[in-house]
C-alpha cells in the first residue's frame, strides 16, 4: 500500500519536464550511484548527511527525495524535511524503481561542470530564435532546473566559455551543436539519453523550423512564427528565454498529450 508521504514512478514520470515537476534530491550513497552514475532527469545529488542544509534553499518547494530503492535513506530525508516545513515526498523503488521502468536517465559523464552554487553554465550566441530555446528548455526541464545561460556575441562564444568555465552550444565546431541535418536540440537529446517519443516529436518540429524544413512537420510554421514574433517583442535576450520556456512547455504537452485531438467549431450544420 503506498505511503501517504510517497509519490509513485509513473506519478513523477508525469511531473518531470512540466513547469509543475518538483525539487527532486538524489540521496544515494557514492557506492550505489557508482554502481549506475545516472540521474532521473532534473535531479541532482545531495549527501544524506547533510540533509539539513537544504531546507532553505527548499522552502516553499514540493521536493522527491530518491535513493537507491525508496527506502531507508528517502523515506528518512523525506521526514526530516518535512520537520522544516517542506512539502517532501520519497520516491517508491527509488531510482532501481526508475531504471526497471525504462524510463530515461541523464548519464553523469554527459554533465558539464558546475559553479559554485551548483549551477551549469552554458553560453551561446545572443538574439535567440529556435534552437537556442528549445535547448535551454530542455536542460532547465529534463537537466539542470537552475542552469544559467548566458548570451553573448557570436564572436566571444568561445572566449566566454573559457573565462567564465561555462559550455558553449549551438555555435560551429563545438560538441554540443548541429550534427548532420540534426539540430542542437537533437544532439542534447541524443547525449543525455533523453529519447522518447514525445521530445523526438518535438526535436522533429525544432529541426523542420530552424532549418526551414516545414515538410518535416506542419506544426513548424507555428514554432517559426511564434519565435520570430518573440525575438520583436523582447530586447533581453533573458526575458525572451523566460517567454519561450512557455511556449517550449506548451509544444512539450500537445506532443506528450494531445497530438490527437483538433478543433473543428463551429460545426457543420445539420440538414433538417
Amino acid at each position: 500500500m503506498p505511503s501517504l508521504n510517497s509519490i509513485s514512478v509513473s506519478q513523477l514520470s508525469r511531473l518531470i519536464g512540466t513547469p509543475d515537476a518538483p525539487v527532486i534530491v538524489d540521496v544515494r550513497i557514492d557506492e550505489d550511484f557508482n554502481d549506475d552514475p545516472y540521474f532521473i532527469p532534473s535531479s541532482y545529488r545531495h549527501p544524506f548527511t547533510s540533509v539539513e542544509q537544504l531546507a532553505d534553499r527548499l522552502k516553499g518547494k514540493r521536493v522527491v527525495v530518491a535513493c537507491w530503492k525508496g527506502l531507508k535513506l528517502s523515506e528518512g530525508v523525506a521526514a526530516v524535511l518535512r520537520t522544516g516545513g517542506l512539502h517532501a515526498e520519497f520516491l517508491e523503488g527509488g531510482c532501481t524503481g526508475w531504471r526497471e521502468a525504462g524510463l530515461p536517465m541523464v548519464p553523469e559523464a554527459k554533465l558539464p561542470e558546475r559553479n559554485a552554487e551548483g549551477q551549469t553554465v552554458w553560453v551561446t550566441r545572443h538574439r535567440p530564435k529556435i534552437d537556442r530555446i528549445a535547448c535551454p528548455w530542455l536542460i532547465r526541464r529534463f537537466v539542470d532546473p537552475g542552469a544559467r545561460f548566458l548570451f553573448v556575441s557570436p564572436g566571444q562564444v568561445e572566449a566566454v566559455a573559457e573565462k567564465f568555465i561555462a559550455t558553449p552550444f549551438d555555435i560551429e565546431n563545438t560538441f554540443w551543436s548541429h550534427r548532420g541535418d540534426r539540430c542542437s536540440f537533437d544532439t542534447m537529446l541524443d547525449e543525455f539519453e533523453l529519447r522518447s517519443e514525445p521530445l523526438d516529436r518535438l526535436a522533429t518540429i525544432v529541426r523542420a523550423a530552424d532549418t526551414n524544413r516545414h515538410d518535416l512537420a506542419p506544426e513548424a510554421a507555428g514554432l517559426l512564427a511564434t519565435s520570430l514574433g518573440l525575438s520583436r517583442m523582447y530586447k533581453d535576450d533573458l526575458q525572451q528565454l523566460e517567454a519561450g520556456m512557455g511556449l517550449y512547455d506548451a509544444f512539450y504537452r500537445w506532443a506528450r498529450d494531445a497530438t490527437d485531438e483538433g478543433h473543428d467549431w463551429p460545426t457543420a450544420s445539420r440538414k433538417g
